[in-house]
């Protein structure tokens, strides 16, 4: 049985992680962290993890930006196991996630879900073929008009995963309108949709002379990044200090 506190229990993705969780019987949400501290799934809600009185073995984390610090501050000092799963993290931010990973185990994922975790691996074998051979690489993802964050987590990393290809010989576009310029053929543009209930919508295009290739993924439900995060919080039980990803996960 692995034993869970779902910080940001009574967000949009804490709801459906808790409900899955509800089905399960291998795992448990034995309490939530939220602002909001209603109780809505029989767990017992604090709104802070110093609140908290409950035994867990690893912390899933679907909260904001703004509280991943003192997420990381509880589990350095109590050497309790986190699913890291908020996005929008500053560089001072995944810095300090790295300092966390010193002193208990932190998986961090820009996306949980199986199929771009798949995709991350497929678009860094074809950039090694298609952008050495003179293709331009663009990233266009869409989300729904609630996500504060742009680019999305996940556009971020497929870029990197192109960059690291290249060996870091790239560099990030992410607005065309300010200047006026052919394109830069060492860049890599992203560009961000918001709107509707787009779960979330990724393409990465490889433009060459005369021929296209696309690589997309569609996410259809959140239940798809639930999932991932469940699969990791059993994956990160009684591991010890260091810095995860889902690639450990999926293997």
């Amino acid at each position: 049985m692995v034993k869970i506190i779902m910080h940001g229990c009574n967000g949009a993705m804490g709801q459906v992680i808790s409900s899955l969780v509800q089905k399960s019987e291998e795992m448990e949400i034995v309490a939530g962290i939220d602002l909001n501290t209603e109780s809505r799934n029989g767990y017992p809600v604090f709104s802070s993890l110093e609140e908290c009185t409950e035994q867990a073995d690893v912390i899933v984390d679907f909260a904001s930006a703004k509280a991943v610090d003192g997420l990381l501050d509880y589990c350095s000092r109590t050497h309790m196991p986190v699913v890291l799963c908020t996005t929008g993290l500053s560089p001072e931010q995944i810095d300090h996630v790295t300092q966390a990973a010193k002193e208990t185990a932190v998986l961090r994922s820009a996306n949980m879900s199986l199929g771009v975790n798949l995709l991350l691996k497929l678009v860094k074998e074809a950039a090694s073929v298609l952008a050495s051979s003179g293709f331009d690489m663009e990233i266009v993802e869409k989300h729904h008009n609630q996500k504060v964050d742009a680019p999305s987590g996940t556009a971020l990393s497929l870029a990197d995963a192109l960059n690291e290809a290249m060996n870091h010989s790239y560099h990030y576009k992410y607005d065309r309108q300010s200047c006026r310029e052919k394109r830069d053929p060492r860049e890599i543009g992203i560009q961000s949709v918001r709107g509707g209930s787009i779960v979330g919508e990724h393409d990465v295009i490889f433009a060459g002379q005369d021929e296209v290739v696309t690589f997309s993924h569609t996410a259809y439900s959140k239940a798809i990044f639930a999932k991932g995060a469940l699969a990791a919080a059993e994956f990160l039980k009684d591991k010890p200090a260091g810095l995860y990803n889902m690639s450990d996960v999926i293997g």
